[in-house]
C-alpha cells in the first residue's frame, strides 16, 4: 500500500518534496545557527555564565542547599537566623519580592545578592548603575581587615556600583575606586552585595580566590539552611526555556508556513464532497450571444456570411425545383436567373445582393457590421420568396402564366412582406 494512496501522484510527490525540504532546512538551521548562551547565572546552566558548578560544589561540600522556585513570600514566612538566600543576578520590580527580601533580613537571615537588580531588591536603595563601562575582568582591591576582605585575590566584571555615604555599609572590595563588594547589617540579618555574579559563574569560579569570596559571603556552613533562588530568573521557568533561541524562533514561524503549503498542495485538485448541481440550460438568446462572441473572437465574419449564403442557396433551389435546376455549385448569377424565372416578381436588387453575398462568403476583409447587413438581406429575400411560393399567393406564377404575365412588379412583393411584418 502506497503512502497516502488517496492522493494524486503529482500531489503526493509535491507533498513529499515540501516535507523533505522543510526537514532539511530545520536540520541545517539547528546545526549551523550559532548557539546563544544565556547570561543568567542559573544553577541549571552549565555554560560559561551559568552557576551549576558553584551549586554542585556546595552540595558536595555538605551544604544544606535547595533551589527555591516558589514565591519569595513563602520563604520569608519561614525564614530565621539560620536562613541564607543567594540571589544571583535577580530580576524583579515587584513590591512583594522586595518586601520578602526585607522580611528575611529582619528575621535574622543572610542574603547574598549580585548585580544592579540585586542591589535594587536590597533594603537601603544604594544600588546604582556603573559610572564607567568595563567589559574586561577587574582584579578587585581589598578594603578593610575582616574575613570577607581577606578572601584573597578576586576577579570580577562589575556591572553596577554602590552609593557610598552610609557608615553602616562597609566596602570590602573595590574596582578602580568603585565599590564592588559591600556588606552591611539590616534588622537582625546581614546583606552582602556584589557588583556582578562573575566570581560564582562556571567560567570564573576556579580563578584565583573567587570560590573563597563566595564561601565567605555565605557565612558558616553548620546550622544554616541555604536557598539558591531561581524564582527571579525570568528566562528559567520550565524545561522548554532552554530551547529558546533562533532555532526555536525559526521553527515557530516555519512550521505554520509548512503546514499551509501542505494544505494548499493537498487541496489544489481536491473536488467537492458532493456532486455539483446540473448547469441550467442556456436560453436561445444566450446561445446566440455565445455564438456571436465566438465569431467575433475568431474574426470569422465571412464564415457567417458563407453559412447564410449556402443555406439560402439550398432552400431556394428546393423551392425552385420546378425550374429543373438543383445544382449546389450554382453561382450567384445563375441562381438569380433561376429565381427570376420562378419568381418574376422578385426584388430588383436580387442579383446585386446575391453577388455581394457570394463575394463576401469567400473574402476575409469584411467587417461584422457588413456581414450582419448581408445576412439580413438574404433573410429578407428568403422570406419574400417563401411567401410567394405559398399556394394561392397573388405573387405565385406558374410556368404557363409566366408568358402571359411577365411583368409582375416587385413593389407587390414588398407590400406583401410589409403586411406580413405588420
Amino acid at each position: 500500500m502506497k503512502f497516502l494512496s488517496s492522493l494524486d501522484a503529482k500531489d503526493r510527490r509535491l507533498l513529499l518534496w515540501c516535507v523533505g525540504i522543510g526537514l532539511t532546512l530545520a536540520a541545517l538551521t539547528g546545526f549551523l545557527t550559532p548557539r546563544e548562551e544565556s547570561p543568567v547565572p542559573s544553577t541549571y546552566l552549565a555554560g560559561q555564565h551559568g552557576a551549576r558548578a558553584a551549586y554542585e560544589t556546595l552540595l558536595r561540600s555538605g551544604y544544606s542547599l535547595e533551589r527555591w522556585e516558589r514565591p519569595l513570600s513563602e520563604l520569608a514566612a519561614t525564614a530565621g537566623p539560620d536562613t541564607v538566600v543567594i540571589f544571583a543576578e535577580p530580576y524583579t520590580r515587584e513590591g512583594d519580592d522586595i518586601k520578602a527580601v526585607r522580611a528575611i533580613l529582619e528575621r535574622g537571615g543572610r542574603v547574598l545578592s549580585t548585580g544592579f537588580w540585586g542591589g535594587y531588591i536590597l533594603p537601603g536603595e544604594a544600588g546604582d548603575t556603573p559610572r564607567e563601562f568595563n567589559f574586561a575582568a577587574c582584579k578587585l582591591e581589598p578594603e578593610g581587615l575582616d574575613s570577607l576582605a581577606g578572601s584573597g585575590e578576586v576577579w570580577m566584571v562589575p556591572r553596577a556600583t554602590w552609593q557610598v555615604g552610609n557608615p553602616a555599609h562597609r566596602v570590602d572590595y573595590s574596582c578602580a575606586g568603585q565599590p564592588a563588594v559591600v556588606k552591611y547589617g539590616w534588622g537582625k540579618g546581614h546583606a552582602v552585595w556584589w557588583a556582578s555574579s562573575t566570581p560564582l559563574e562556571n567560567g570564573s569560579l576556579a580563578r584565583a580566590h573567587n570560590l573563597d569570596l563566595f564561601l565567605n559571603s555565605l557565612g558558616p556552613r553548620e546550622g544554616h539552611r541555604f536557598y539558591w533562588d531561581e524564582s527571579l530568573h525570568g528566562e528559567v521557568r520550565s524545561t522548554w526555556s532552554y530551547a529558546a533561541g533562533p532555532a526555536l524562533t525559526l521553527l515557530q514561524f516555519g512550521l505554520p508556513v509548512l503546514g499551509l503549503l501542505v494544505v494548499f498542495s493537498f487541496s489544489r485538485r481536491s473536488g467537492p464532497v458532493r456532486d455539483l448541481p446540473a448547469p441550467a440550460r442556456a436560453t436561445p438568446i444566450e446561445f446566440l450571444e455565445a455564438l456571436g462572441s465566438l465569431y467575433r473572437n475568431a474574426g470569422a465574419a465571412s464564415t457567417a456570411v458563407s453559412i447564410a449564403w449556402e443555406r439560402f442557396r439550398r432552400h431556394t433551389l428546393q423551392s425552385a425545383a420546378a425550374g429543373g435546376r438543383q445544382s449546389t455549385q450554382m453561382g450567384a448569377a445563375e441562381l438569380a436567373a433561376v429565381i427570376r424565372r420562378r419568381f418574376p416578381g422578385a426584388d430588383a436588387s436580387l442579383e446585386t445582393d446575391l453577388a455581394a453575398c457570394e463575394e463576401a462568403a469567400w473574402g476575409e476583409t469584411i467587417t461584422p457590421r457588413e456581414a450582419l447587413k448581408l445576412i439580413q438581406t438574404l433573410y429578407g429575400h428568403r422570406e419574400k420568396l417563401l411567401a410567394s411560393a405559398k399556394p394561392g399567393s397573388p405573387h405565385q406564377v406558374s410556368a404557363p402564366q409566366q408568358a402571359s404575365k411577365p411583368d409582375i412588379k416587385s413593389e407587390d412583393i414588398h407590400s406583401n412582406q410589409q403586411e406580413r411584418a405588420s
